[in-house]
C-alpha cells in the first residue's frame, strides 16, 4: 500500500482511515485519489475504503490540506 502526506504527516491507508472514522478500521484498501476538490479549502481529497466492523464498509474521503473529513456507508 502506499503511504500519502495528509496535512504534513505521512499516512497509511489504516492511519487515513482511523482520521476519518476516530478509530481503527479493521481492514483498509489502498489510497487513491478522489475525483473531488474539497470544499473547505479548494484542496486535493484522497479517497480510502475500509471496514470500521465485520458487517460494514465505508468509502471515507479526507483532504490532504485542511481538517475536512467525509464519509459514505455502503
Amino acid at each position: 500500500m502506499s503511504n500519502r502526506v495528509v496535512e504534513g504527516r505521512m499516512v497509511t491507508a489504516e492511519s487515513l482511515a482511523e482520521l476519518i472514522e476516530g478509530e481503527s478500521p479493521m481492514e483498509a484498501t489502498e489510497i487513491e485519489d478522489a475525483d473531488r476538490e474539497c470544499p473547505d479549502c479548494g484542496g486535493n481529497v484522497l479517497t480510502v475504503g475500509y471496514m470500521p466492523s465485520v458487517t460494514s464498509f465505508v468509502t471515507g474521503y479526507k483532504c490532504q490540506d485542511c481538517d475536512w473529513h467525509d464519509s459514505e456507508a455502503e
